[in-house]
């Protein structure tokens, strides 16, 4: 089995991964960082005690796969098409609908519910531990 993101991931191992990343806390960290090898070497360890063998790098690429497959089949939606479609839709809706900014912005342009986090910029020292 390849290593680089090569052993395809069982319907479980990315409903686990949902599972993790639907932790408010995680959510919050990934929400606020660029920088965020250190959260998914957390959400591996987590993955772990599922008996979930995957490196941080494969939880990343998936995480980013997951969300950009779902960004694409909610914007299809949002412009009246239903033949887009994903295995993980709603679970990644409950994570993402209620925080993707671009939608946020673009459906009611209210300002007013985002947490003051999101239009501040992180300074630096955030960034190192």
């Amino acid at each position: 089995v390849a290593n680089e993101g090569g052993k395809h991931w069982t319907v479980n191992e990315v409903r686990a991964l949902i599972r993790i990343w639907s932790d408010k806390n995680i959510q919050q960290q990934l929400e606020g960082t660029v920088r965020n090898k250190r959260i998914f070497e957390q959400v591996a360890a987590r993955l772990q005690k599922f008996g979930i063998d995957r490196d941080w790098k494969q939880c990343r690429t998936k995480y980013k796969n997951l969300k950009h497959e779902y960004k694409s089949v909610k914007s299809a939606q949002n412009s009246g098409s239903t033949s887009k479609s994903m295995k993980f839709f709603n679970e990644l809706d409950a994570i993402l609908g209620h925080c993707s900014m671009e939608q946020a912005s673009k459906s009611d342009n209210d300002e007013t519910e985002r947490p003051p986090e999101w239009t501040e910029a992180k300074s630096e020292k955030d960034s190192i531990g």
